[in-house]
């Protein structure tokens, strides 16, 4: 056994390399995967049909998403709860102590020492109704933003022509308001008062990617293009799916457009299946307190989309101060085609894959030079909307789903006249 004085060393001499094997990590695998996507750029330019570039772009997102789980490690992104392992006890422990001024048999009756989920930065325990952080992940955490926001300046100065620095750096916030636990218990309370819902408390529900395990429990019989991921029947499932995804983005636009407070974590390990098709949100590290004049000028642009209306897009992206220089000779259309690739789940006609390296993106012919930081947390939620539609088969429009709550938030801002599609804005609202 090594003597205390010894072992103290050699832990404090891990805690000073572990950030620097954090960026090699980083940079080796975030080099492989670029270089890999250089080198395909180059290949697939010399094939002329477009059909055929397509279907080489599809197969070399594929190969890189056999390296996306290493390489997202490494900057912090929050994996499911049955992905990341959980602390030991005795690491845990030694916080709860340290917290609650007390050994933890002197406060709990019983304690379970396995956590009903972990994540990047916390693990949660049925004892507790809450979550408690794995020690020293702060720091980790933070070392992967700043490898980030490096790549970042490099990408966009060389093939994506859009700010992704400014991008980075709202992440660099949001993150770092995961680790206040007290803020996050404000935001809670917030965001239940407007929806009426419970929260930190034990729920039972369904992660939704495993809602199709659950089914086929019952008796379901698998097929279909959706039961290779969730396992159902998919007449039924797609139907069950169709519901949830409906419940989930109509509770977002309340959020976005009415509050412009709302949970900017939709991943699908913060996603429970309850009854039917009711939805749960988990985890409220990570909220956003939306500014007034995005937050209109985004119900603008929910419009633009919803309308196909170039000119409003345009007006809306110059009104939530998003820089854009165009390279192509239709930008009115290349404009609102990049408006729906960015804040709509629905893809753009034509469009079966984002492809931000291919010549033929909106990116490429409308260079975004400044994004503001605070509508990150906007484009984030919707993506993690459209990856669940556009992962299930679905080709799903958030857009018009919230085009009346958006005419709503107009009105009521004296912005609109009148309310066009009243109607529907009361059968949403129940």
């Amino acid at each position: 056994m090594l003597p205390l004085d010894l072992k103290e060393f050699q832990e404090k001499v891990s805690t000073h390399l572990r950030p620097w094997q954090r960026s090699f990590q980083f940079w080796v695998r975030a080099v492989d995967i670029y270089t890999g996507y250089k080198v395909f750029q180059v290949r697939v330019n010399f094939e002329k049909d477009a059909e055929k570039r397509e279907a080489m772009w599809e197969k070399q997102h594929e190969v890189a998403q056999i390296g996306k789980p290493a390489c997202a490690s490494c900057v912090g992104e929050k994996a499911h709860t049955a992905i990341r392992p959980h602390a030991a006890y005795n690491a845990i422990k030694v916080v709860l102590e340290k917290e609650l001024g007390q050994g933890v048999d002197e406060v709990f009756d019983r304690f379970d020492i396995n956590p009903l989920g972990s994540a990047s930065i916390a693990q949660v325990h049925r004892e507790l109704d809450s979550k408690i952080q794995h020690p020293g992940v702060q720091d980790l955490m933070m070392t992967d933003i700043r490898n980030l926001q490096a790549f970042a300046l490099y990408m966009q100065k060389t093939d994506i022509k859009f700010d992704l620095y400014s991008v980075t750096k709202e992440m660099e916030k949001q993150i770092g308001y995961e680790f206040n636990f007290l803020r996050e218990a404000d935001a809670m309370e917030n965001i239940r008062r407007f929806l009426r819902v419970l929260v930190m408390e034990y729920i039972d529900g369904i992660p939704i990617l495993k809602l199709g395990d659950e089914m086929a429990k019952r008796g379901i019989n698998p097929g279909g293009k959706l039961a290779a991921a969730a396992k159902a029947g998919p007449a039924l499932l797609s139907s069950l799916w169709l519901n949830i995804l409906k419940s989930l983005t109509l509770a977002y636009g309340q959020m976005i457009l009415r509050s412009g407070f709302f949970h900017a974590d939709p991943h699908p390990g913060n996603i429970l299946i309850c009854r039917g098709s009711d939805v749960a949100l988990l985890d409220y590290g990570q909220v956003k307190d939306l500014p007034e004049q995005l937050r209109l000028g985004y119900a603008s642009l929910v419009l633009a989309i919803a309308d196909n209306d170039p000119i409003k897009a345009s007006e809306s992206y110059r009104e939530l101060g998003i820089d854009t220089l165009s390279k192509c000779e239709d930008e009115q259309k290349e404009m609102l085609r990049l408006a729906q690739t960015m804040f709509d789940t629905k893809l753009p006609p034509g469009v079966t894959m984002l492809q931000p390296f291919s010549e033929e993106s909106s990116i490429k012919k409308i260079a975004v030079q400044a994004f503001p930081e605070e509508l990150f947390s906007v484009l984030r939620t919707v993506h993690l909307l459209r990856g669940l539609s556009v992962g299930l088969g679905i080709n799903y429009s958030c857009a018009e789903q919230w085009r009346p709550i958006a005419e709503e938030a107009l009105y009521l801002a004296g912005r609109l006249k009148e309310i066009p599609n009243f109607a529907a804005l009361c059968q949403e609202s129940g």
